[in-house]
């Protein structure tokens, strides 16, 4: 595809659902796809031995993932806890960890948290029409802190692509958990 002429396109985005029509992907993530990640692993096991819940759906634009480029999706993260902990996305530093990337916040009530391997983070509350810029060389992940379905739309480099790999391994150093029924950031 890099040496063909690509042709201007368009999308239609729901907002009130979240879809993009004709996506070229749709990825379903449910509490299985999520195993390591979560806070409290005994409820999350207690959680799986009865259902594996969907815990949210991403929307991609087609696009090629190739430098030049600009991918965009749509996250609907739906509302749910493991414990006290808010359902979330698996979270990623870029490939290309040069790469920036914004959110901007369609429905719903989430955060998107961040965090540096240099151990600088960052937390922004997701409401209806905030747009927040992730710098380069940040990690992120989103999560669903409201009642009603949390949707997103993301915009990136193409050739930027997604390492999950370090979040698994190393953790996620800033969380979300429900205390006194209001979501409070914390630093683990």
């Amino acid at each position: 595809m890099a040496n063909e002429l690509m042709k201007p396109f368009a999308v239609n985005i729901d907002f009130q659902r979240g879809t993009i029509s004709a996506p070229a992907r749709v990825l379903r993530r449910t509490l299985k796809d999520l195993e390591g990640l979560f806070y409290d692993e005994e409820e999350y096991r207690r959680i799986l031995a009865k259902e594996d819940p969907l815990l949210y759906e991403v929307y991609e634009v087609p696009v090629p993932n190739e430098e030049g480029h600009l991918l965009s999706c749509t996250t609907i993260i739906y509302p749910g806890k493991v414990g006290k902990e808010y359902y979330f996305t698996k979270g990623h530093f870029h490939e290309k960890e040069d790469r920036a990337e914004i959110y901007t916040c369609l429905q719903g009530e989430g955060y998107l948290l961040m965090h540096t391997r240099s151990g600088d983070v960052a937390s922004i509350h997701m409401t209806p029409g905030v747009s927040a810029y992730i710098p380069p060389y940040w990690s992120h992940r989103t999560l669903n802190c409201g009642s009603e379905p949390f949707i997103f739309y993301g915009v990136w480099p193409g050739d930027a692509g997604h390492d999950y790999g370090s979040i698994k391994e190393e953790g996620f150093p800033l969380r979300v958990f429900e205390e006194n029924g209001v979501p409070v950031v914390k630093k683990i």
